[in-house]
């Protein structure tokens, strides 16, 4: 992706294609993929260049600025690491197959995290079990053959501010781990739960994080953040970069998906600008904060997603972005939560809009339609009274694209 016309429908089906192929390709082969994946690697990365770097809460490690992921195919790894990329983020999904080489033969330059989600059904009825916690990152050590994690996360985090402060066990796992040599650091991802049904007295991803904060056990976190901001994850990130708390924003790319594959959209922005590159350049310039993950799927969108990292915007992208926040806002949620709580019929709306984000935007339909399945309750039950529209900032149409999930997803 060279420009902002890259992505034209005629050109979305063939990358697609050739990310399914890359990922599938990786798996198949385990970790002989350096032998053919190196030349493209490093012709990406030398058009892309090295990331910049920053220091990553109290323990001040410097991270790239942009993280990987270990659900990446193998030549996007490569790609990242030619980059500088250092830190990756969900590094227990290598179990199949073990790590790749280029992480292995120089371990300690890579910050690998392994996520560990709560025991039970889902992050909203699951329990902490503290030797289950110990067990599974054990049995991730073993079978990804790292040695050990830098990072221990809790994946989706706490529900409210009471069960960090009364519920040590995910804590008192880390620590038993830690006197093992095999975890160095803590850390978390959140999600909102404000105004959920399926858990009690869920409170919002801003006020669980500063309590995190102010618990002083956590070193980073990760959440929802993107363009062109929010309000109140703002006011968080400018406290925790006060307190030395590390801050990873994550589902970053917000609408822009859709944006890509509509031509009559992309023939808006000034030319020599794309979303993806405009946003990259302002979640890692613009922002106070730490790092960010930003899924691209193929050599063309890693070229023109991550060569903006830690590049000023120009006045072009200054107007992309203004185009971009225009259309986001009408078209696609923040995650803030504001809405749930008003449902009457206590629809898990946040959760239906994220699942749009990965259909439409990141054109995984299968995970979409899998995780909206799992909903106990779905957006055909929508009564239509409007108390979601007047909460939310945005004033989103929210019953119309519950309805229109329904229809894609159900």
């Amino acid at each position: 992706m060279k420009n902002r016309n890259t992505l034209k429908r005629r050109n979305f089906l063939k990358l697609s294609l050739t990310a399914a192929f890359g990922g599938m390709a990786g798996k198949l082969v385990g970790n002989n993929w350096m032998q053919t994946a190196g030349p493209v690697a490093q012709g990406i990365a030398n058009k892309v260049g090295t990331f910049p770097r920053s220091k990553l809460g109290y323990s001040q490690r410097e991270v790239s600025v942009i993280i990987g992921a270990g659900d990446m195919s193998s030549n996007l790894v490569e790609a990242g690491v030619q980059c500088g990329m250092n830190y990756w983020h969900k590094a227990n999904r290598w179990m199949n197959f073990g790590a790749p080489d280029i992480i292995l033969k120089n371990r300690e330059a890579h910050y690998c995290q392994v996520t560990v989600d709560r025991v039970g059904s889902s992050h909203y009825s699951g329990r902490f079990d503290e030797d289950e916690h110990v067990r599974y990152v054990k049995e991730a050590v073993k079978k990804t053959g790292l040695g050990y994690f830098d990072d221990m996360q809790l994946h989706f985090g706490y529900h409210n501010t009471e069960e960090v402060k009364q519920n040590k066990a995910f804590v008192r796992a880390f620590e038993r781990l830690k006197k093992q040599g095999l975890v160095k650091h803590l850390c978390l991802s959140q999600h909102s739960y404000a105004g959920s049904s399926r858990v009690e007295n869920g409170q919002s991803d801003a006020k669980v994080l500063k309590a995190i904060v102010d618990d002083g056990l956590y070193e980073h976190a990760q959440f929802m953040y993107s363009y062109p901001g929010d309000p109140e994850m703002d006011e968080f990130i400018a406290y925790a970069k006060k307190k030395n708390f590390g801050t990873i924003a994550m589902k970053t790319a917000r609408g822009i998906g859709r944006m890509n594959r509509d031509s009559d959209f992309m023939d808006k922005l000034p030319q020599g600008t794309s979303p993806y590159n405009a946003m990259t350049r302002w979640l890692t310039t613009e922002t106070s904060l730490t790092a960010a993950v930003i899924r691209v799927r193929n050599m063309e969108e890693f070229e023109e997603t991550y060569s903006g990292a830690g590049k000023k915007l120009r006045d072009q992208d200054l107007q992309a972005m203004a185009i971009m926040s225009a259309e986001a806002d009408r078209t696609a949620c923040r995650m803030c939560g504001k809405c749930q709580p008003g449902c009457p019929q206590q629809i898990p709306i946040a959760d239906i809009l994220r699942f749009e984000r990965y259909a439409m935007d990141d054109n995984d339909w299968n995970k979409a339609r899998k995780l909206y399945a799992s909903l106990p309750t779905k957006g055909n039950v929508c009564v239509g009274c409007e108390n979601c529209v007047s909460a939310c900032p945005l004033e989103l149409n929210i019953p119309g694209k519950v309805s229109r999930v329904h229809a894609m997803l159900g």
